[in-house]
């Protein structure tokens, strides 16, 4: 029986023979070339569907494994990390480079936080998002890290997940500017590379040690 490629970014379909990978294009944010390079490639090796995934991505399903190394030099992206114990994604909503609600340039640090982050090895999967104004379209609160812009600067918590268990994260800086927003997140980001049980969120391990022992550990309050 065939099983997810971690390497290749190739997750086994429910036919348990073709494969669904997702190109990394962070924040939604794809240029019209690679769309159409997409799509063609897509066309090429008959993929069964393109679908607009959770994670901000176009992921191309119904692939056979024999053409997965083609598609994907083809494509000339990376792989987008939907499987593995890494941060899986970093999610951020137009803020102020489009959007007349935002409050913060999420763009401009989601961006730098995918740059830093995206694929990076964790004990758990783990998950990042920007919201540039309190309406949270990048659903902030149900992931490990989420920033969420107001006129004051960024909120940030920590712990958020969804799935079968959700959880609000907790919060844990209010008023940050980009730079202090950068340093919290590489600090929790530090903690949970040093969280010695695999594939445990970072909320369960929040509620294990407690909210004020977390904050200790990450040089907060």
């Amino acid at each position: 029986m065939k099983t997810d490629i971690l390497e290749k970014g190739a997750i086994v379909q429910r036919d348990r023979e073709t494969y669904a990978i997702a190109p990394h294009v962070p924040g939604g944010l794809l240029a019209l070339a690679d769309f159409k390079r997409l799509v063609a490639v897509a066309e090429k090796y008959q993929a069964a569907a393109l679908k607009i995934s959770s994670g901000q991505r176009l992921a191309i399903v119904g692939l056979r494994e024999e053409d997965l190394e083609a598609v994907w030099q083809e494509l000339q992206m990376s792989i987008g990390y939907a499987i593995g114990l890494c941060v899986r994604m970093v999610k951020f909503c137009p803020g102020t480079t489009y959007c007349r609600h935002g409050k913060q340039d999420a763009v401009g640090l989601g961006r730098e936080l995918d740059r830093l982050y995206h694929g990076y090895t964790l004990p758990a999967k783990f998950k990042i998002g920007v919201a540039g104004c309190e309406y949270n379209c990048a659903a902030p609160l149900v992931k490990e890290i989420g920033l969420t812009g107001t006129p004051e600067g960024w909120t940030l918590t920590a712990g958020g997940s969804a799935g079968a268990k959700p959880r609000l994260g907790d919060l844990i800086a209010q008023g940050l500017d980009d730079a202090g927003a950068l340093d919290l997140v590489a600090r929790i980001i530090r903690f949970a590379a040093g969280v010695e049980v695999k594939k445990v969120r970072l909320g369960r391990v929040i509620e294990k040690i407690g909210l004020d022992e977390f904050k200790r550990a990450i040089g907060v309050g």
